[in-house]
C-alpha cells in the first residue's frame, strides 16, 4: 500500500472490538481476532477480521484495540489543583474557592500551555476528543480582551498542540449562585472573568467563534441553575430552537450538590430538573447534564421523557464528596450516558466508567446495572457522537474517523484476559496505564506511552502548574 499522507496505515490488531451490535449468538462485548484495518485520510477505510497473521505491509499492533476515548466534561485548569486541595476536611464548596484562586491567574498563553499538557495527559490515557466545559472568557475583573475569544482560542490551540479534537463547550455564565435565602447574588472576584453580561451578549460572542484546523468545533452550556438567572436560562434555551444559532445539544450542570437543589427550591419553588423543563431546556433540545447527582424520582423521570443525555464523572463526584447519582433511576437504557474526568483528580476514563458501575453498586447494594459493554459505548458512541457531535467517531467501522487506543495484555492487572470477555475486561481490570498507543484521526499521537508530539509531557505539565500557582 503506497501512503499519500501522514494518516494512511494499514494496522493487524491481534485483538479488537469492533461491532457494536454482534449477530445472533455472539458474545456481547468479544473481541474479533486478527483484525486488519486500513487508514486512508485519517478514516477507516476497511475492516477484516480473523486474520490469523498481518499481511504485507501491515504493522502489527499486539493488545486489544479499541476505539479512542471520548472525555465529554473537563475543565482544563482544575487540573493545576490536583494533591492540592481538600484532603484534611472542607467541602464543594471550600475546593471552589482554591479553584477561583488558580482562575484569576490564567493568562490565555499560559492556559494554552497548561490545556495542552492537560490534553496530552488525556491522550496517553487514550482520549482523542474532550469536551471543554469552558467558562473562563475573559481577563481579570471582567475586562474584554482585543480578541473576546482568546481564551476559547488557547483551548482549541492547546488541543492541536496534543493532537486531540475538542468541541469547546462555551458556558454562559451570569451570577455569582443563589443565596440561602434565594436570589441570585452578583459576580464578584475571579467569578467576574466568567460573565458575558447577559445570554444576548453571550450568544453573540459565541457565533463570532470560527475555529480552524479541523480538529475542533463550538458546542454550549448553560453552568447551572445558580449561575444563570430564570429569564437569562429562557433564552439560552430559545437560542438553541429550531430558529437559532446551529449549536449541538447543551450542556448543563444540575443537581450536583444538595445545597443547590435547596435555594432552587427557595427562590423558584421547584428542583433544578423541574427548572429546566419550565424555562424550555427540554423542548426537543436533549440537553446533557452533568453529575445528575441529587435527583429526585420525578426528575429522573423528566430527563428520561427528554430523552436527555448524563454525563458522569465519577472520580471527581468522590473526590469533591458530591454524591452518588441514581443511575438505576435514570435507566441508561433510555438516556445516553458520557463520561468525563472534570476536574481531573484523575485522567483515567475506563476509572470513570468502572466507578459509574462501582458506585451503583455501593448506592443500590446490586450489580449489573450497566454493562461493560454500555460503559464503553459511553465512552465511545455516546460520548463522541450524542455529547459532543462528532458524529463520525466512536466505532471501528468504515467511514468512521480512525481513533484507536490499544490496550497492553501483558501487564499483572490484565493477566487472564479473556477475548468472549473483551468489554468486561476493559472496565474492570484495565486502567490507563494499560494504554500502549493512541491514533486521532489516523495519526499516532502516543507510540509506546509517549506522546509523539510532547515527549516531555510530563515535564511540560509540571512547570505549567508551578508557575502558574507559584
Amino acid at each position: 500500500m503506497s501512503a499519500t499522507d501522514d494518516r494512511d496505515g494499514l494496522y493487524w490488531c491481534e485483538w479488537a472490538l469492533v461491532d457494536p451490535e454482534p449477530g445472533p449468538g455472539a458474545d456481547v462485548g468479544a473481541a474479533s481476532p486478527g483484525v486488519v484495518i486500513e487508514v486512508r485520510g485519517g478514516r477507516i477505510a476497511s475492516v477484516r477480521t480473523g486474520e490469523p497473521a498481518p499481511p504485507p505491509g501491515a504493522e502489527r499492533m499486539d493488545g486489544l484495540a479499541v476505539p479512542g476515548f471520548a472525555n465529554a466534561h473537563s475543565h482544563a485548569f482544575h487540573r493545576a489543583l490536583r494533591g492540592r486541595t481538600g484532603e484534611h476536611g472542607g467541602s464543594f464548596w471550600t475546593w471552589r474557592e482554591l479553584m477561583y484562586r488558580a482562575a484569576e491567574r490564567l493568562t490565555p498563553d499560559s492556559y494554552r500551555e497548561l490545556a495542552a499538557g492537560v490534553y496530552a495527559e488525556m491522550a496517553l490515557a487514550g482520549v482523542t476528543c474532550v469536551g471543554e466545559f469552558h467558562y473562563l472568557h475573559h481577563a481579570p475583573g471582567g475586562k474584554r480582551y482585543d480578541d473576546p475569544n482568546a481564551m476559547g482560542a488557547a483551548l482549541v490551540e492547546a488541543a492541536a498542540d496534543a493532537g486531540i479534537r475538542i468541541t469547546l463547550l462555551d458556558t454562559l455564565y451570569l451570577a455569582g449562585g443563589l443565596g440561602p435565602d434565594g436570589g441570585h447574588r452578583p459576580l464578584e472576584g475571579a467569578q467576574l472573568r466568567f460573565g458575558d453580561g447577559g445570554a444576548e451578549e453571550w450568544a453573540e460572542r459565541v457565533a463570532a467563534f470560527r475555529p480552524g484546523g479541523g480538529h475542533a468545533r463550538v458546542g454550549t452550556a448553560a453552568h447551572s441553575v445558580r449561575a444563570v438567572p430564570a429569564d437569562q436560562l429562557a433564552r439560552f434555551a430559545a437560542l438553541h430552537g429550531p430558529d437559532g444559532l446551529d449549536w449541538a445539544a447543551p450542556h448543563v450542570h444540575l443537581s450536583e450538590q444538595p445545597a443547590e437543589n435547596a435555594a432552587c427550591r427557595a427562590h423558584y419553588g421547584r428542583t433544578p430538573t423541574a427548572h429546566l423543563e419550565h424555562v424550555g431546556l427540554f423542548a426537543d433540545l436533549h440537553p446533557v447534564a452533568v453529575h445528575a447527582t441529587h435527583l429526585e424520582p420525578a426528575d429522573a423521570a423528566l430527563l428520561r421523557e427528554a430523552a436527555a443525555g448524563v454525563c458522569l464523572c465519577p472520580t471527581t463526584e468522590r473526590d469533591l464528596a458530591d454524591g452518588l447519582p441514581p443511575l438505576a433511576d435514570l435507566d441508561p437504557a433510555r438516556v445516553t450516558l458520557s463520561l468525563g474526568s472534570d476536574g481531573h483528580s484523575t485522567i483515567d476514563l475506563l476509572e470513570e466508567a468502572r466507578g459509574a458501575e462501582m458506585h451503583e453498586r455501593l448506592r443500590t447494594g446490586r450489580r449489573g446495572t450497566v454493562s461493560a459493554s454500555m460503559l464503553l459505548d459511553a465512552l465511545h458512541e455516546g460520548g463522541h457522537a450524542d455529547a459532543l457531535g462528532w458524529d463520525d467517531a466512536g466505532w471501528i467501522a468504515p467511514g468512521k474517523r480512525a481513533d484507536l487506543a490499544v490496550l497492553d495484555l501483558g501487564s499483572a492487572r490484565m493477566a487472564g484476559f479473556d477475548p468472549r470477555r473483551a468489554a468486561d475486561a476493559a472496565v474492570f481490570a484495565a486502567t490507563a496505564a494499560e494504554v500502549r498507543h493512541t491514533m486521532a484521526d489516523g495519526r499516532w499521537i502516543v507510540r509506546d506511552r509517549v506522546h509523539t508530539a510532547r515527549p516531555d509531557a510530563a515535564a511540560r505539565l509540571h512547570t505549567a502548574i508551578t508557575e502558574l500557582l507559584a
